[in-house]
């Protein structure tokens, strides 16, 4: 009942920040699925007052599983502990604990002193994987990271700097799109922007929510007439410059509509941005900066396409050269996806 709990809440994946993915099932005293939900986007009704309006009142006397700790305050909408009690529910599942310090334990807690039984901590790897990013933001006080990079078969980027150059296949660009959807920025260097000057959209995948670019260029170096400044349909252009930045280019950059914000290093630039709504970023491009999140151990999940061509010690080797610390990895999937493979890790979970 849990797995189906996480099940319903990752179908909300891209479309809940900055609140968690949430599901909830009820099931009644005969083991029968009563009522079951989840939580679609910020505003609309939680995961468990769906599940409870779906029971009815099937919900007197029954179990609730759900994947994270019922909230006990008021925001936009009511506290779902007092729901849960008004419907009769006479023992509650949590996967895990809500970190955000309105509920953190409390929503246990108001349940207990009420009478209801809690039992926690079933399917808790599982369920934190799911909100690692609203983890990441309550735990770390940072936006989640995601590095993803095609990869010929012997390590290279790009046939040569500055050169660009398709490695990965459709099955793999289509998955791309899948994956930006789902996370609340993209993030590439300035040296990307130079060399392929993308527009760093999502394509061909339904997104409710607004989509925002990042541009790590430290001395704004971004062209006023870079494509990514002139789409402003693709979601808005944040661009992470150092704070002695020339300031008339802070202007011009603003006057095409980015908004530039100064940062001393990639962790300072990863806390303004979770300030600014940014959840998860997904780090794409190029080899310098994917080196400089690993370095400053900021990188949570990476994405690795291996494509099968070779293309030479002349290339540009993945992450700037920097080794893969593949012990450090946990949770590694690898898949086929067309004419690539497609690698899954965890990254911090060792530590």
């Amino acid at each position: 009942m849990m797995r189906r709990a996480l099940f319903h809440a990752a179908r909300a994946q891209g479309a809940t920040a900055p609140n968690p993915l949430v599901g909830a099932v009820v099931v009644d005293a005969s083991g029968v699925v009563v009522g079951q939900g989840f939580h679609e986007r910020a505003g609309d009704p939680h995961a468990e007052t769906v599940a409870l309006e779906a029971a009815g009142a099937r919900s007197r006397g029954a179990t609730m599983y759900v994947t994270l700790e019922p909230c006990c305050h008021t925001g936009r909408t009511g506290p779902c502990t007092e729901r849960i009690l008004a419907a009769g529910i006479s023992r509650v599942v949590v996967a895990t604990l809500d970190p955000d310090p309105r509920v953190s334990g409390g929503g246990i807690a108001r349940l207990r002193a009420a009478g209801v039984a809690v039992d926690v901590g079933l399917e808790e790897a599982a369920a934190r994987r799911l909100n690692a990013a609203f983890l990441a933001a309550h735990e770390c006080g940072r936006v989640f990271v995601v590095l993803k990079a095609a990869v010929s078969r012997d390590g290279r980027i790009a046939a040569a700097a500055g050169e660009r150059t398709a490695i990965s296949g459709p099955a793999a660009a289509r998955r791309t799109q899948l994956l930006r959807a789902a996370t609340d920025a993209i993030g590439v260097g300035v040296g990307t922007i130079l060399v392929d000057d993308p527009l760093l959209t999502v394509r061909d995948v339904v997104r409710d929510r607004p989509f925002t670019r990042v541009v790590f260029d430290r001395t704004l170096r971004t062209p006023e007439t870079a494509r990514v400044l002139g789409s402003p349909h693709g979601g808005r252009v944040i661009v992470v410059a150092s704070p002695a930045a020339p300031a008339a280019r802070v202007r011009a950059l603003e006057a095409r509509g980015a908004v530039v914000i100064g940062a001393a290093s990639l962790d300072a630039a990863c806390r303004q941005l979770l300030r600014l709504d940014v959840q998860t970023l997904l780090v794409e491009g190029g080899g310098r900066l994917q080196r400089g999140f690993w370095e400053a151990g900021l990188v949570d999940r990476l994405h690795l396409i291996v494509a099968p061509a070779v293309i030479g010690g002349q290339g540009v080797p993945l992450f700037d050269g920097y080794p893969l610390p593949w012990d450090r990895l946990s949770g590694l999937n690898a898949e086929p996806c067309g004419q690539d493979v497609w690698i899954e890790a965890d990254v911090h979970w060792n530590h």
